[in-house]
């Protein structure tokens, strides 16, 4: 019998797990620098000394440099170093990586010859407003088109040339419907008629624009979709036309019309129905061969209609809630549950709602009021409509006697919460270093109190994600570093 650790299943994982340790001693730090696998995490490292930096980037690995120059951490000495590194994925690295770095790097960059350089400069903030004007005249069309998109708050002088711009990808991305920033801009008012008259800004430039009765039937009937969405939720929409609206074959272009303030009962109710009937089976998306592009393409635009129903969120609403908090659209009592000053009862009846972001929302505006027992129901419940690492009880904190309850918990979802104490007894850390359900697994594998062999059994533990956070937890003993090392010939 013997009680040495088996060997890790993952070990590129456990590496990589090593290199973010944060109680990695600078000597094994060093020897990281010789993997060759992974993405060089190591490089990353908030704690790298200017010598170890040197050696990286003498080390000259595709992988491990990148890494570094996406580091936030790093001295502006290298990362100038950098700015000139032979390899342009290299030199965009640089440009992420610098949240504030003095000008003299955004000048050296501004005029580098690889494209994917320039196109970062035109996605960051920090670059100095000169310098970055620089790009509405780039050569290639792209770049001028992703600051169009990026820099939502140029200098009108900038933001005219982009909305004139002779390659309509360019003035598409200067007067669209969406940005990446906020807020998004207003064109000047003397563009607005050419823009309506563009067919490539003309969805953009509707919601901008005070339309006379021939504009808005000429618009009502346009064939692009998204030029009649914007149309639904513009304020100066005739109801006639809102009527004709409702009735669009577009989802996208009902669903305005359904959050409009002045669109009539019967109007919206059919609309909620028509968005939510025939929903298509869970599978469908992956089971389409039997559909034709048209059909497929339409199931996607109901698909989308259908969470964008399920997340939006009405201020006309929220400021006038108790008239919806019975709403029979879960969307306006999720938007009347935001207002904050709604009456006890009313927040009690939404906090029990049938539909979980409202119960979510009505949680989050009113969290100074709830007790353990409301929080708990509430994240135990959470049903988020997109993929997301967050949960109600990152802001709503259960207090440690509930946290310790939920170590044992039928549902591993709620057992991924009890190592959130940190003074959780030892037998309920050990048990949940055995628990089934890996994503238990891996919430405790961080985790202070775990015992040395339950640490080490864990980086040999068949989930990746389990593996990684142990290797990662600052306790792992030097002996076991030693080992994991020696294994991967380090």
């Amino acid at each position: 019998m013997t009680d040495a650790p088996s060997p890790p299943v993952h070990l590129d994982k456990t590496m990589e797990g090593l290199a973010t340790n944060p109680a990695l001693p600078r000597e094994l730090v060093r020897r990281l620098f010789a993997y060759r696998k992974g993405l060089g995490r190591v490089a990353k490292r908030p704690d790298l000394s200017d010598d170890m930096i040197a050696e990286i980037i003498a080390v000259n690995d595709h992988w491990l440099t990148h890494s570094l120059a996406l580091n936030r951490s790093l001295p502006h000495t290298f990362r100038m170093k950098l700015a000139e590194h032979p390899d342009p994925a290299i030199r965009a690295a640089v440009v992420v990586g610098a949240d504030a770095a003095p000008r003299e790097l955004y000048e050296r960059l501004i005029g580098d010859a690889d494209p994917q350089v320039r196109e970062y400069l035109a996605q960051s903030d920090h670059l100095p407003t000169d310098l970055r004007a620089r790009l509405a005249a780039d050569l290639d069309p792209k770049i001028r088109a992703t600051l169009a998109q990026w820099w939502t708050q140029a200098p009108e002088s900038v933001r005219r040339l982009l909305l004139t711009d002779p390659e309509e990808t360019v003035r598409a991305g200067a007067c669209a419907t969406y940005f990446r920033r906020l807020p998004y801009p207003v064109p000047p008012f003397d563009l607005l008629p050419a823009l309506l008259a563009d067919p490539v800004t003309r969805a953009g430039a509707v919601r901008h624009c005070t339309l006379d009765a021939a504009t808005v039937e000429r618009l009502a009937h346009d064939p692009d979709d998204e030029v009649r969405t914007e149309l639904a939720e513009h304020p100066d929409l005739p109801p006639p036309l809102r009527d004709i609206l409702a009735e669009d074959p577009s989802p996208q272009v009902t669903l305005r019309i359904f959050a409009r303030q002045d669109t009539p009962e019967p109007t919206r109710a059919a609309i909620h129905a028509r968005i939510l009937s025939g929903a298509p089976p869970l599978d469908w998306l992956t089971d389409h061969r039997s559909m034709d592009d048209d059909a497929l393409e339409r199931e996607i635009m109901h698909a989308i209609a259908r969470t964008q129903l399920r997340a939006l969120r009405l201020p006309w609403v929220t400021a006038a809630p108790l008239p919806h908090a019975d709403s029979p659209y879960a969307c306006f009592r999720a938007s009347a549950a935001m207002s904050g000053s709604l009456p006890a009862p009313v927040v009690a009846r939404l906090l029990a709602d049938e539909e979980s972001s409202v119960r979510t929302t009505m949680a989050l505006s009113t969290r100074d009021q709830i007790d353990p027992a409301t929080a708990e129901r509430i994240d135990r419940s959470y049903r988020p409509d997109k993929m997301t690492h967050w949960r109600p009880a990152d802001d709503l904190p259960l207090p440690v006697d509930t946290l310790r309850r939920l170590a044992t918990d039928p549902d591993p979802r709620m057992r991924q919460l009890a190592p959130r104490d940190l003074g959780l007894p030892m037998e309920l850390v050990r048990h949940l270093a055995t628990d089934p359900d890996h994503t238990v697994r891996r919430a405790i594998a961080t985790h202070p109190k775990l015992p040395t062999h339950d640490l080490t059994r864990l980086l040999a533990d068949p989930s990746e994600s389990v593996a990684t956070a142990a290797a990662g937890n600052p306790n792992l003993p030097p002996a076991h570093i030693h080992r994991l090392l020696a294994l991967a010939s380090l």
